[in-house]
């Protein structure tokens, strides 16, 4: 099964320091770049995180911070990664909740131009769960009928992922065989953050997702509440959530 692709599609994998997209950071990165053509191109990198390892993620990946003192930073690869990246949709298993914010998060702290909203999220565990709701080694095992060795390792689970993705939509006739129908589909809300803290409702308002104000228009809340403004910017919230709601604050005074 060969991809329908407008633009090349990267697979990608994280290990990082922990589960929390603010404060966590990335230590292995392994992307498989697929082109238009069918060619693929892979890449791993080992990343300082400048921050410990929980020891808690060093048991799930194996990565100690001893393994990654030597490896470059984040900051150092950031614009050898965008020069990849540049064109490019992305897919991944759960990166919609996890990856993709935590890697737009890498991208801002270090100030570099990288706008991944510009680009289509394939989510392959989202497809997996709508069809037939298990985890990445069940789903390789489901679609692929093989074992998934060297789970958590990041190149592993990106192979693995690319492989899922082309037996899915090999599998299913009414998947269809093209990047924009398959972010749409693998996507659990319409995001305007990564976090889906605020969302997008019926009428392309952007809206609150949590809290006391869920379901309310972002404008509304700000103009009754001006401190809501200060408290997410002053709390541990994702900083492209806090960018997203700046934007339509800002937005708001110039009208």
């Amino acid at each position: 099964m060969k991809l329908k692709l407008r633009n090349p599609l990267i697979f990608f994998d994280l290990e990082t320091t922990g589960a929390d997209v603010v404060k966590d950071r990335i230590v292995e990165l392994s992307y498989l770049k697929v082109y238009p053509d069918g060619s693929e191109e892979t890449r791993t990198w080992r990343i300082n995180p400048q921050i410990p390892i929980s020891p808690e993620a060093t048991a799930i990946h194996g990565i100690s911070y001893d393994d990654i003192k030597d490896s470059p930073t984040f900051q150092q690869i950031a614009q050898t990664l965008v020069n990849e990246f540049d064109g490019c949709d992305f897919a991944g298993f759960n990166s919609n909740k996890f990856d993709i914010p935590l890697l737009a998060e890498e991208f801002l702290r270090t100030k570099v131009d990288f706008d991944l909203k510009k680009r289509k999220f394939v989510d392959v565990m989202v497809i997996f769960m709508k069809m037939e709701q298990r985890n990445l080694a069940a789903a390789y095992r489901f679609y692929c009928n093989r074992e998934l060795d060297n789970a958590h390792s990041a190149e592993a689970d990106t192979r693995a992922t690319f492989e899922i993705l082309k037996a899915q939509i090999a599998r299913y006739s009414d998947l269809e065989n093209d990047v924009d129908a398959l972010s749409g589909f693998s996507a659990h809300t319409r995001n305007v953050d990564y976090m889906g803290r605020i969302i997008y409702n019926d009428q392309d308002v952007e809206i609150i997702n949590f809290g006391k104000y869920k379901g309310v228009p972002v404008e509304e809340v700000l103009e009754k509440d001006p401190g809501y403004y200060g408290w997410i910017m002053n709390a541990d919230f994702p900083l492209y959530t806090k960018k997203v709601l700046t934007n339509i604050r800002l937005r708001k005074f110039n009208r």
